[in-house]
């Protein structure tokens, strides 16, 4: 099986399913001397793990990392960094009833078509419990990215038809003061009340998750091919339920003039800057030194609690009962997946970039 690795110089190979023993992975080229902050890996990891509120999956999992290689007294050694993370809360009796029948909008039968076998307990490798191996590495990556002190954050900014109303406006350092993660308190109120129902309707709901990066210097990313802006929707689009991503003005952008949408050169107080960043701090697939602004669109969960026509395996038409443990959201716990990923590619072009001048 191909496509389970990421990243061209800091490169993230995982391991595992849903329900098996474990999960884990191997981070290769990850620079030697960086002290590692284990608290600050946990903390990511926190934040994904399900249980952690009524708006979430109910499975618990402690989601506590051990490191098997590649780190000694707390400082990377430039050698592969092995890891991996326990499945505790596993219930693979509640998968039973599917085992023969395609769940609408899930990996069943793409995967069955395409390897003729599936692990059925909870979609198996195709599960988000893969993400929790992204959000480790990821970590380590915003590691390296706090000694050149860049930021990465991101946020829900909608859920169903709820949205704050100006990104621009936003405070980041509020968060994870939102149980959703929204940093606009009413606009999070409201998104609590909408999860909340759709919960009782045994239902889902998708939403937006905007990211901003602070402080990447221009000149990051690679031409035709590998543009940092194509390597970061890559990235981005591999989480499940992502089905859009665009940056700066994203789609908006299609609606404007030239004019309109051109961010003007000016001299900066150290360096040159755009009066404006419709582009996002990327243009020609290069960082432009502006703040890099994105936004990821999550459809809703496909794991519901409404009955739901569909086939199995023979063809026979069946009636899937919703039952398991699911999100009726997975948007707010998708924050820090979508730091890691973007945390991971904006690692892998700062040491592609040192590779590109002498």
């Amino acid at each position: 099986m191909s496509g389970n690795s990421i990243g061209k110089l800091f490169r993230l190979t995982t391991f595992g399913e849903s329900h098996g023993k474990v999960i884990g992975g191997i981070i290769d080229g990850c620079p030697a001397g960086l002290n590692i902050d284990l608290d600050k890996i946990q903390y990511q990891l926190d934040r994904r793990k399900p249980g952690q509120s009524d708006l979430a999956s109910p499975r618990k999992e402690s989601d506590n990392v051990e490191f098997l290689s590649g780190i000694f007294e707390g400082v990377t050694l430039g050698s592969p960094i092995g890891f991996l993370i326990k499945n505790k809360d596993t219930k693979p009796k509640d998968y039973s009833q599917i085992k023969d029948v395609y769940r609408p909008s899930h990996a069943d039968y793409t995967w069955q078509a395409k390897y003729g076998i599936r692990d059925y307990r909870g979609g198996g490798r195709s599960s988000a419990r893969e993400t929790a191996c992204r959000v480790v590495a990821g970590a380590i990556a915003q590691q390296i990215l706090d000694t050149l002190e860049i930021r990465v954050s991101s946020y829900v900014s909608s859920v169903g038809n709820i949205a704050i109303p100006n990104d621009s406006s936003v405070d980041l350092n509020l968060i994870d003061k939102s149980p959703v993660r929204c940093p606009d308190k009413n606009v999070s109120d409201e998104m609590v009340m909408a999860i909340e129902s759709v919960k009782q309707e045994g239902d889902s709901l998708g939403g937006v998750i905007s990211g901003v990066v602070k402080n990447v210097p221009a000149g990051w990313g690679e031409p035709v091919f590998d543009k940092l802006h194509a390597d970061l929707g890559k990235a981005l689009f591999s989480i499940n339920a992502v089905k859009g991503v665009s940056f700066g003005d994203g789609f908006s952008s299609s609606r404007k003039k030239g004019s309109e949408m051109n961010d003007l050169f000016i001299k900066g107080s150290e360096a040159v800057a755009t009066k404006t960043n419709h582009s996002g701090g990327i243009q020609g697939g290069i960082s432009n030194g502006s703040d890099i602004f994105f936004q990821v669109v999550f459809k809703p969960v496909a794991s519901i609690f409404k009955d739901q026509k569909t086939i199995d395996q023979n063809g026979d038409s069946v009636i899937l009962k919703g039952k398991g443990r699911h999100d009726p959201c997975v948007v707010p716990r998708a924050v820090p997946i979508v730091d890691a990923m973007t945390s991971l590619i904006l690692v892998d072009h700062y040491l592609l970039s040192r590779s590109n001048k002498i």
